[in-house]
């Protein structure tokens, strides 16, 4: 059965894109899909990951210094991933019904920090592109305990820090791309993720 995202999700979700621009949700994500895509990234083998890059393009670089994360794109070709941009798609069209965002496209990775990754603050924004218009972020750890770190910090426009997010199962983030630097604390256990951005075809969009 496909799961769903009920009205009163998307209700919620849009107006804290309005009065915030960002919301922290636990528990709103099928925990059954989450599972899968917990195992999904467990059972997966380290050649289907890849270092992540920094930048577009020609000009993407590996950048230890800044992100040292894996990465592994989500494919429909994979029960589990079909599921999540399958949610992924309902919440596109409930913003654009209910904010007229114009979003029209979603690309999405898992993310595993192995024990002393991080990745510094940075802005989903990539330069000379401002596409990326709404960022997601589920997070996949069961028992996720203080000691171990790897919490998500959230920065306004100013950079005064908004919030701390510990990266707890089933937590979903959503906020608006161009408002939120953010930056993953260095990681004492494996942390799982997934990440992903919902586009425009160019700059100009309705929200």
């Amino acid at each position: 059965m496909v799961p769903q995202l009920s009205e009163a999700v998307m209700d919620t979700i849009a107006d804290a894109l309005v009065e915030t621009g960002y919301i922290v949700l636990p528990d709103t994500l099928p925990p059954s899909v989450c599972e899968q895509l917990l195992l999904s990234s467990k059972n997966a083998t380290w050649d289907d990951f890849r270092p992540a890059a920094i930048g577009r393009g020609g000009e993407q670089q590996l950048v230890e210094s800044i992100r040292s994360d894996q990465i592994r794109w989500l494919s429909e070709q994979r029960t589990a991933d079909k599921l999540y941009l399958e949610l992924m798609t309902q919440l596109r069209e409930g913003m654009n019904k209910r904010l007229f965002m114009g979003l029209f496209d979603f690309e999405s990775h898992y993310a595993i920090y192995e024990p002393g990754a991080f990745y510094k603050k940075h802005s989903d924004v990539l330069q000379g592109s401002r596409n990326r218009i709404l960022t997601s972020v589920l997070f996949l750890n069961h028992d996720w305990k203080p000691e171990h770190g790897g919490e998500l910090i959230v920065y306004d426009e100013n950079d005064n820090k908004l919030e701390t997010i510990s990266p707890n199962f089933g937590k979903w983030v959503v906020f608006l791309s161009e408002r939120f630097p953010h930056e993953v604390l260095r990681t004492e256990v494996n942390r799982y993720s997934i990440a992903g951005w919902f586009r425009v075809s160019n700059a100009n969009h309705g929200f």
